[in-house]
């Protein structure tokens, strides 16, 4: 049974994103390869290696919601990537309607914890 940050429901939902992002990225043209595959891949992966390294902070309140707060930026700037995926042509509308639902979904939990910090000590 997985421990730690590994038990959040956040975290799983994240890296499960993640690899999805990876999967369907796979396709995208290779001129992307330097610009938004790498970077769609990068701020994906920071969503759960922020949320990783938050939570080993979490009895430190202030870096815990400073470091749950970074997760969440990066969790927006995914959403980014993924409005220039679509508008590229690079994704269906499906899979950026999916992809970008778990996204808020994502933040949702994110911002419950940054609003609830002493539920995660």
């Amino acid at each position: 049974m997985a421990t730690g940050f590994r038990n959040l429901i956040v975290y799983k939902k994240a890296f499960a994103l993640a690899m999805d992002i990876y999967q369907g990225s796979k396709s995208f043209p290779k001129e992307e390869l330097y610009s938004l595959t790498s970077q769609i891949r990068r701020s994906s992966r920071s969503v759960c290696s922020n949320t990783g390294e938050g939570y080993r902070k979490r009895r430190y309140e202030a870096h815990f919601v400073s470091k749950i707060s970074d997760s969440e930026m990066e969790n927006t700037e995914t959403q980014v990537w993924l409005d220039f995926a679509l508008a590229c042509e690079y994704i269906a509308k499906e899979v950026f309607n999916d992809f970008n639902e778990r996204s808020e979904e994502i933040g949702r939990l994110l911002n419950h914890m940054i609003e609830n910090p002493e539920k995660y000590k």
